[in-house]
């Protein structure tokens, strides 16, 4: 069945100037709406003004962070850039691993869909930054989810928390990728405005790369994938479809439709196509669909395009030119193809039965061009679509409350003073939702298919290894500590950053590069904006001071309820390289009878802990102290110990503290621990509550054999590290802190694993 429609043409927007356009309505602002115009020399068609609605939005032109952005450009130094192949700008980062392969990954949020229909929201999360790194010419081989919900008690969680992981589940699932980590994070402040951050991996041959660069004039614009439907019409905007067709149809769905099983098809016949050198350039479409991916591709090749929209393979014939080029539907991609390639492309998409048209050819005009039967309905310069939008200083204004929360410090909260509060406490924590075990999600995820996953949870960093024969791998760690932030947005992104680098530290890897997500709320509130750009310096000056450099990511703004923001949640995700996964450190201990041995020194830092928080429902002063310089010598020893086969175990102190870390050893593997804590407290100057529960940065735990004891004790004191040896790993399955508590590997496991069943369900078959 076909359906005429009548679309705005070029010529018709010239002779109709005075015509009044719903550009409030999808989220222009009055002056954007005359810079269009200026830009163009008359009216946009409606095509033109959903175009640029919709790649002038927040989401996709970075509008209000872009300025902020370029201080990680501006800090990247020579010796950053050494193994940076592809950074910011493309649709992935891409960083050489050695012996001619490279690594792609990043980051982005889906948080607004996820909480309108979250198993969609979430499930095309995945599919989108999956498709981000199909795109660089790689093969995805792993995913990890960055998850914060509202209070686990709230009536509404469950609904969001089933259909988030669900979703996740599924798609990652059904592609066959393993997911080797990521965070879960249960908070009020995140109740009606959820973040899941998706994060993808992926490996190729160095000159497997592939831009998202049109160029050559004659070159074909290929797109190839699912049909266009009506669903995300709008999901980077507020675009409604009704505003351009009084007869067209209403209330689409915001929220993309994902089908798991057509993307990895995708993924073998992009990979096939890249082996057999058959495209110049390759973009997905995922936010803003055609109108992004034809001008992206065009500004980025300094080119220009000519596509007719009606050669467009659509599954709902209804759809208007507008909604066409608006509309999200999932697995997508455009190619650009030679023409002498064409036959041979055709074939390769025709073999795995993937849906391809042809939409036209790449320019040299400079110019894209989009016509609706043969009628021109977009003409413009891709550049002011794609990279010259508007840019703005927002005002940043100091916040009115912070002096007063910084003043509000956890020295003022009681402290332990019994054996037995110790013990309660504790309890409390290894209980609290945001500490306990999370394999009530994690086991409904695929964890090793594909058969390179070297680790996954619990342990600190997922580990994939890239190369069979030689061993040759990477790890990835993600972190962010909202409750931090809120408290100094400075240094919580550094904090997030720092934990992330110990993560990659203790398994062994060498800590490489940078990806990022920054959720924040409302740009327009001067006061997030002064969050914003501290987490952003903060997180600059970390990278330059750790010598990673940021590849990529995403800002996502907006976040908050009504008007109140969540806290500041910038996630930083660090890969690192490891020559052999075999050479792999676990975060617990396996073996009796060797030395615990706690590297860094504490302090009592509790502001912002998890302590102040479940035991004293306390947020206020200001969060740990970050050694930038501390962590690069701490991140060199636990190499040089793995390169000489002195530790057997390797685990980072964060949130809990000591204690915490100690437990989560502990249930790693069952292998006990019997530990004291009096020379800690004597070494720090600390009491028992801060010694158990601070959260003071550059610590880690590690167990030794004994027969190299007396090596890896020269090692940490030939550089120079805060060592002590504080326990020993027990023939009995038990955690003992010596006159302070007990509890069998078995009571820690029950307490641990009983809180997400207890408020979401039965617990869920072991991983496949």
């Amino acid at each position: 069945m076909t359906i005429e429609h009548v679309a705005d043409t070029v010529s018709n927007a010239a002779a109709t100037p005075e015509r009044e356009q719903p550009y409030g309505a999808l989220g222009l602002k009055d002056d954007e709406y005359a810079q269009i115009r200026e830009i163009l020399g008359r009216r946009p068609t409606s095509g033109e003004l959903a175009m640029y609605s919709v790649m002038w939005s927040e989401h996709c032109s970075y509008k209000s962070s872009k300025n902020y952005l370029r201080r990680f450009g501006e800090k990247v130094t020579d010796e950053m850039k050494e193994r940076l192949m592809v950074g910011m700008g493309q649709n992935a980062g891409v960083v050489d691993v050695g012996e001619g392969w490279a690594v792609t990954f990043k980051v982005e949020s889906h948080n607004h869909p996820s909480y309108i229909e979250p198993f969609q929201g979430a499930a095309t999360g995945v599919g989108g930054i999956v498709r981000d790194i199909i795109s660089m010419g790689a093969r995805p081989v792993a995913v990890m989810d960055q998850l914060r919900f509202g209070a686990i008690d709230h009536p509404d969680t469950a609904r969001v928390v089933h259909g988030v992981v669900s979703g996740i589940s599924a798609y990652g699932n059904c592609l066959g990728l393993p997911n080797i980590g990521g965070e879960t994070v249960f908070d009020s402040v995140y109740q009606a405005n959820p973040l899941v951050n998706a994060l993808a991996v992926g490996v190729m041959r160095h000159e497997d790369i592939r831009l998202a660069n049109a160029t050559g004039p004659g070159n074909k614009v290929v797109l190839f994938g699912a049909r266009t439907g009506g669903d995300g019409i709008g999901g980077a905007s507020i675009l409604a479809s009704d505003s351009f067709s009084d007869g067209g149809p209403t209330k689409r769905p915001a929220v993309q439709v994902g089908d798991p099983f057509a993307e990895k098809v995708l993924i073998e016949c992009c990979l096939e196509l890249y082996a057999g050198e058959l495209v110049e350039a390759i973009q997905d479409l995922g936010a803003a669909g055609i109108s992004c991916a034809t001008s992206e591709l065009a500004a980025n090749g300094g080119s220009g395009m000519n596509v007719e929209l009606t050669n467009v393979l659509l599954r709902d014939p209804s759809l208007t030119a507008e909604e066409i080029l608006m509309s999200e539907s999932q697995e997508r991609m455009m190619a650009i193809v030679t023409p002498e390639k064409l036959d041979a492309f055709l074939a390769v998409v025709d073999k795995w039965d993937v849906e391809t048209s042809v939409l036209g050819e790449v320019t040299g005009d400079g110019r894209l061009v989009i016509t609706w039967d043969g009628e021109t309905i977009v003409d413009v310069d891709p550049s002011t679509v794609a990279v010259d939008g508007p840019v703005y200083d927002r005002p940043v204004a100091y916040p009115t409350w912070i002096d007063t929360l910084q003043a509000d410090s956890a020295a003022k909260l009681s402290r332990v003073t019994k054996p037995a509060e110790a013990a309660s406490q504790f309890e409390a924590l290894v209980k609290s939702p945001n500490l306990a075990d999370t394999s009530w999600i994690t086991n409904q995820y695929d964890y090793f298919v594909l058969g390179n996953t070297a680790l996954s949870f619990p342990d600190d960093a997922g580990m994939i290894r890239v190369d069979e024969e030689s061993g040759l791998g990477f790890a990835i760690a993600t972190d962010a500590n909202g409750r931090y932030c809120q408290l100094d947005p400075h240094a919580g992104a550094q904090l997030a950053l720092a934990e992330a680098y110990r993560n990659v530290a203790v398994t062994g890897a060498v800590p490489t590069a940078v990806t990022d997500c920054l959720n924040f709320g409302s740009p327009e509130n001067p006061e997030v904006m002064w969050q914003f750009s501290q987490a952003v310096d903060g997180l600059s000056d970390a990278c330059q001071a750790l010598g990673v450099p940021v590849t990529g990511g995403n800002v996502s703004f907006y976040n908050q309820t009504g008007d109140t923001p969540i806290h500041p949640t910038p996630v930083v995700g660090v890969l690192g390289i490891i020559d052999d996964v075999s050479r792999r450190i676990p975060s617990g201990w396996q073996d009796q009878g060797e030395n615990i041995y706690l590297l860094g020194t504490t302090a009592d830092e509790l502001d912002g802990s998890a302590w102040a928080d479940v035991v004293h429902d306390h947020l206020g002063g200001l969060p740990p102290k970050v050694d930038l310089e501390g962590e690069k010598r701490l991140a060199g020893l636990l190499q040089a110990a793995r390169d000489e086969w002195l530790i057997s175990s390797a685990h980072d102190l964060s949130e809990g503290g000591l204690a915490l870390a100690l437990a989560e050893g502990v249930m790693r593997f069952g292998v006990g621990a019997r530990v004291w804590l009096n020379e800690v407290m004597q070494r720090d100057g600390v009491d028992l509550t801060a010694a158990l529960f601070a959260e003071s940065t550059g610590r880690v735990i590690v167990t030794v054999p004994r027969e190299e004891d007396v090596k890896f004790r020269g090692l940490c004191e030939g550089r120079n590290y805060p060592v002590l040896r504080i326990g020993v790993t027990d023939t009995e399955p038990t955690f003992e802190i010596q006159d302070v508590f007990s509890y069998s590997a078995a009571e820690l496991r029950e307490m641990s694993t009983s809180t997400l069943p207890a408020h979401f369900g039965a617990t869920v078959s072991e991983p496949v």
